[in-house]
């Protein structure tokens, strides 16, 4: 049985010093009451359950971030960058300071935060997929430093956040923790320091605004036509039709098209719009193209470190800034002159930074994965001399871009470790830095940590008998 009532339904917008939304609300009054108190306000967009949704902003970068934020996931869901055990103790929470307890965990680094789980890598890796909660640490904003007066452990390193929180991480060996310094130190590096830290990067933001843009364009044009009186009821239907089905499936229908609509890169390099890439070519294609067996790149930078870089302490070692280092890679990339002289690269930091980025994006390693075995298995001889032979036979064999760049390379490295009392870099420093990065395994099934130790000694051992192996150094 329907009753009888007049409604009078109005609609008003509240004032932002009182509810900071500016949503678009609906107040219901009964006409038989004689007073406000039987008023209620309801949110006028309803989910199929009838449940109140969200408000949403009158703002149209709002309108857009409503309409696509059930589309395009949160980018701290997407990858994790490294993941291991460490020894990990919390020794302050919030500024106030803890007692220091040492405990094995399960460490997983993504692009914004670090995550410790207590449970084995089996029961943790089901935790991250269940959802279960873990200890999580923001890095946005964090510091993280060596340190020696904080425990008697070696090999420790700290990370403060901005929330107050301390942790200290440590492994007993040494290519595990330095490796998990640079990393950890490259996403804090990658991240803004402003406290508010975005969870969103900046090219998921120029996809959103960029989608938005084309999708509210109509809307645009429509409140230009409309008459101020009829605004109001044009954002509700606006507001109205965003929580629609049919305009999420029109919003992913529009990204899917702007996503395959994107030329590939062979067509761009074709057109001239993007050059040949010196990062990420092969060490022969490089070198074809500027018709020389070692990459201008490569002696322009070492050029540069002779020149102002042997005394700075940790060479190599220290990480440059990331940002800057991608920004030099992508004007090396695009530009045929580059002068490493100029102040924006004065961090020299920045300029070791990009040579060893140019190594590690090889497609295939200066040492080339034909050759890594039979380098393993050389430096596995237990006579010394014999091991210098066997290696310098290897050297020999490597095609000439290979063997005269690695030539060039080891001749500068000697050069870092004459000064070894101002730098602090020595042979097996170097080698822990360089052999990752100049030698691995095409296919690692499970063997890591064991080819890293050769790798290191590999390179130590070509470093330190470099005259042996390559010829005099004054060559």
């Amino acid at each position: 049985m329907q009753k009888s009532t007049n409604v009078d339904t109005s609609m008003e917008t509240l004032s932002s010093s009182h509810q900071g939304t500016g949503a678009v609300q609906m107040r219901i009054k009964n006409a038989n009451s004689h007073h406000d108190r039987l008023s209620q306000s309801k949110s006028m967009i309803l989910t199929d359950a009838g449940k109140v949704t969200e408000p949403i902003s009158r703002h149209r970068r709002n309108h857009s971030q409503h309409l696509l934020k059930d589309v395009i996931p949160p980018l701290e869901q997407l990858m994790v960058e490294k993941e291991g055990y460490l020894q990990k103790a919390k020794i302050a929470d919030g500024g106030k300071k803890l007692r220091k307890n040492w405990s094995t965990s399960w460490v997983v680094l993504s692009s914004r935060k670090i995550e410790f789980y207590k449970e084995s890598k089996q029961q943790a890796l089901s935790n991250m997929k269940t959802g279960q909660k873990s200890e999580s640490v923001d890095l946005c904003g964090a510091h993280i430093e060596w340190t020696k007066d904080k425990s008697s452990r070696k090999n420790v390193f700290q990370i403060t956040t901005l929330s107050g929180n301390e942790f200290l991480l440590q492994s007993d060996i040494d290519f595990i923790i330095l490796d998990w310094f640079h990393a950890i130190k490259n996403a804090i590096d990658r991240l803004p320091k402003d406290p508010s830290c975005p969870s969103r990067n900046l090219e998921l933001f120029k996809i959103q605004r960029s989608c938005s843009t084309e999708l509210l364009s109509h809307h645009d044009s429509d409140m230009k036509e409309q008459k101020p009186e009829h605004r109001k009821s044009l954002m509700f239907r606006l507001h109205h039709s965003a929580s629609d089905t049919s305009d999420r499936s029109r919003v992913k229908s529009r990204l899917k098209k702007f996503i395959t609509r994107r030329p590939s890169l062979k067509t761009l390099q074709e057109k001239g719009l993007i050059k040949d890439q010196i990062f990420g070519s092969h060490l022969h294609t490089v070198c074809e193209r500027e018709n020389s067996t070692v990459p201008w790149f490569v002696k322009q930078c070492i050029e540069a470190v002779e020149k102002r870089g042997l005394d700075v302490d940790g060479i190599y070692r220290v990480s440059g800034n990331l940002a800057t280092i991608q920004k030099l890679r992508f004007i090396v990339n695009q530009e045929e002159k580059l002068n490493l002289d100029d102040s924006q690269w004065e961090d020299i930091h920045v300029v070791t930074g990009a040579l060893k980025m140019f190594f590690r994006e090889l497609p295939e390693p200066l040492f080339p994965y034909s050759f890594f075995e039979r380098f393993v298995e050389a430096i596995k001889k237990q006579d010394h001399n014999t091991r210098i032979e066997a290696i310098k036979s290897l050297v020999q064999k490597l095609p000439a871009p290979n063997r005269d760049t690695m030539k060039v390379l080891f001749k500068h490295l000697t050069k870092i470790v004459a000064k070894a009392s101002k730098n602090l870099m020595s042979t097996q420093s170097l080698g822990i830095v360089f052999g990752p990065t100049l030698l691995r395994a095409e296919n690692d099934s499970g063997n890591m940590a064991v080819h890293m130790v050769y790798q290191n000694q590999i390179a130590e051992l070509m470093l330190s008998e470099y005259s042996k192996i390559f010829g005099s150094a004054e060559d």
